[in-house]
């Protein structure tokens, strides 16, 4: 497939697009034939379980991995001929902290700085993402006297000093608590409304809930791309309702609320609560045929709603439902 130019991926939105990406190390692959496509102004999530091969797809994307086969772009240029220009409109945060030990934290963000061309009058600049990362009053401590939950920020900090338009964050809120995780989110979320593309891998499922669209990965390859709603629905087979009648269905009105026209495939399942659980296609419009249906037949409805999982849950079903398309492949070709 032949690479579109600058131009071309400029006037499509797209930043980052791969199309069979794929890595060996010896005979193992570790990423295998990844395809996507990522707009600009967008937060992307690659989530997964450790060792899966985000962190490999991510130095893919950087030039720090040469690619085994398939093609890979990042502001529609492949990594082996990013330029410095190109470079310092890149962002990243490494997984592995990399900073200077014997430098204070001042001087490690100021060196960050210089190497991507950021003017010298920047102390402004300094101070300010300094303080996104709370690090304003350990500007004189030396990185070596430093907890790990700052050198942590102290990556992102040196990620992001020069305001670059794509971001590649590998675990960027590891280690750190849940108050300083949500403040980083904002942040994200202004660099995204600011124009800035964010492309990051978290150990935290839920996170899942604060991006545009998010990647599920394993063993090495990209299940799905989907919104963080689209990824509840297909983990789920549709939207869910839950639903607390006034008395539970006798098997004959069971097997005709199964047949509904707005339940999916017939799936409604007790709950060991006694609630009722209906797969539908739309939430919106299946919620009052289901109450007045009940109705109609005496079930009065003690409450009713969406059902949305946390995403830790969601994850573990896509990875349940791969699990067993795996198993059943291998014995249709057994």
């Amino acid at each position: 497939m032949t690479p579109p130019s600058d131009e071309l991926a400029r006037r499509n939105g797209v930043v980052i697009r791969t199309h069979e990406l794929t890595k060996k190390f010896d005979d193992d692959v570790v990423v295998d034939r990844v395809t996507m496509s990522i707009p600009r102004g967008s937060i992307f999530g690659f989530i997964g379980p450790s060792g899966c091969g985000k962190t490999t797809t991510m130095r893919l994307l950087l030039g720090i991995y040469e690619a085994s086969g398939g093609v890979v772009e990042v502001l529609g240029r492949s990594p082996d001929k990013f330029t410095t220009a190109d470079r310092q409109r890149i962002g990243y945060m490494p997984q592995i902290f990399v900073m200077y030990p014997d430098l204070t934290v001042w001087e490690n963000v100021n060196f960050a700085a210089s190497l991507y061309g950021v003017p010298l009058r920047r102390h402004a600049r300094l101070a300010s993402v300094l303080d996104l990362v709370a690090l304003t009053g350990h500007e004189g401590k030396r990185v070596r006297n430093i907890s790990g939950g700052m050198r942590q920020r102290l990556s992102l900090a040196a990620a992001l000093v020069h305001d670059p338009e794509v971001i590649f964050l590998d675990e960027p809120t590891a280690g750190i608590d849940p108050v300083l995780r949500s403040k980083f989110w904002a942040h994200f979320k202004s660099l995204k409304d600011m124009g800035r593309t964010l492309f990051v891998t978290t150990q935290y499922v839920g996170e899942a809930a604060y991006c545009d669209y998010v990647g599920v990965m394993s063993g090495g390859r990209l299940l799905m791309v989907e919104t963080p709603e689209g990824l509840r629905r297909h983990a789920l087979g549709g939207h869910v309702l839950r639903v607390n009648p006034s008395r539970l269905p006798d098997y004959q009105q069971m097997a005709d609320l199964r047949a509904a026209p707005f339940v999916r495939a017939g799936q409604v399942t007790v709950n060991p609560d006694l609630s009722l659980q209906l797969v539908v296609d739309d939430a919106s419009t299946a919620l009052p045929a289901v109450v007045s249906w009940m109705d109609e037949r005496g079930l009065a409805v003690t409450e009713a709603g969406e059902f949305s999982p946390a995403f830790d849950e969601v994850f573990v079903m896509l990875l349940e439902q791969e699990e067993k398309r795996r198993l059943e492949g291998e014995m249709s070709h057994a």
